[in-house]
Parts: C-alpha cells; sequence; structure tokens
C-alpha cells in the first residue's frame, strides 16, 4: 500500500513539473499596446504613469517571451490577480522600480513578502512567495530598478516542489495604505532591461 502511494506521489510530482516547464517555455503572446485615455476632468489616467516607468521582469534574468500572463487564473474560489513567475528557489528578485520599501511581511498565504512604493506612492509593487529578503533589507529603504531585493522561494501557500516569485502591482488610494488597492494586471508593463 505505502508502495503505490510513493509511487502515485512521484507520478504526480513528475506531471506537475513536466507542466511547469512546458508552461515556462511556451511563447508570451504579443504585448498589446497599451492606450489609456484621460478621464473625464483632464486628469491624467494614472496607468499612463505605470507605462512610463518601464517596469523591469522582477526576477533576474528571466526572459520576456518566457512571461505569463495569469493574472485572470482563478486559484480555488478568489481571483489570483497575479503574476507567477516561475524560478528556481535562489534566484534574485528584483526592485522592478526605483522606490521606497512600505513594508516587509508575513503572511499565511504570500509567505515572507515585500510592499514597494513606486517613486510617485501611486502604486505598491508586491513580492511574495520570497526564500528570504536582500542582506540589509529594512522599511523605509530606497531601492533602484534593478536592485536585488530578496530571493525566489516557496513560502506561504506557495507549493514546496514549484519556486515562483508572485508579483503584482497594486494602484493606491488617496490614503496610500500599502496593504489596500485595486490589483493591476503588471504583465503589459514589465520589460527584460
Amino acid at each position: 500500500m505505502a508502495a503505490s502511494r510513493t509511487a502515485l506521489l512521484v507520478v504526480l510530482v513528475s506531471a506537475l513539473l513536466v507542466l511547469a516547464v512546458a508552461a515556462a517555455t511556451v511563447p508570451a503572446p504579443a504585448v498589446p499596446a497599451l492606450v489609456a485615455r484621460a478621464p473625464a476632468g483632464g486628469d491624467e489616467d494614472p496607468l499612463n504613469g505605470l507605462t512610463a516607468r518601464h517596469l523591469l521582469i522582477p526576477v533576474k534574468g528571466f526572459p520576456r517571451k518566457a512571461l505569463r500572463d495569469n493574472f485572470d487564473e482563478r486559484r480555488g474560489l478568489r481571483p489570483h490577480e497575479a503574476l507567477d513567475i516561475m524560478a528556481p528557489r535562489g534566484t534574485p528578485v528584483v526592485a522592478a522600480d526605483d522606490g521606497r520599501v512600505a513594508k516587509l511581511f508575513r503572511s499565511v498565504a504570500g509567505g515572507i513578502a515585500i510592499y514597494q512604493f513606486d517613486p510617485d506612492e501611486r502604486f505598491t509593487y508586491y513580492y511574495a512567495h520570497l526564500d528570504h529578503y536582500a542582506s540589509g533589507l529594512v522599511e523605509g529603504a530606497r531601492v533602484k530598478r534593478g536592485e536585488v531585493i530578496g530571493f525566489v522561494g516557496t513560502t506561504g501557500n506557495a507549493p514546496a516542489n514549484a519556486p515562483h516569485l508572485h508579483f503584482t502591482v497594486f494602484r493606491l488610494g488617496a490614503d496610500k495604505r500599502w496593504w489596500q488597492g485595486k490589483a493591476v494586471n503588471p504583465y503589459a508593463f514589465l520589460n527584460e532591461s
């Protein structure tokens, strides 16, 4: 009985690894052009500002063509509202933009995580399932685009055999609460360099 369970587990883990490799090697679709319109009243659409930020893919060395848009996928009963960027455990996670570390956080779902404000504090970048933070990283620290801030892991509710970075962008309200905001799909805004 134990041998058959072990064999079944090996088959399931092998299937998951095959799916993960296949997902990482499927070319990403072309990125659609973003056309943000100014809302009534003439104020600039904040997404124009996000486009101008030229965000960096936050996993060091990760090619744009391997990036998958899984923002709208479901995770059980809830929307995912993030990108999962598969990478080996310990791969450096870099700041997608200049900004300030708003919060170093640990939770059941996200595990070891970082909330980073953009320079204008209109957006928060959320990096989760980290293995650990970069040495010396503290709340309030200024970070530069491309600076190593952590390392890919499987903390929180991430499967132990599927290390990845869970990354999203939140559009902040007027109160600038790092933990609240409207999730924005970062896929179209991410660049290799």
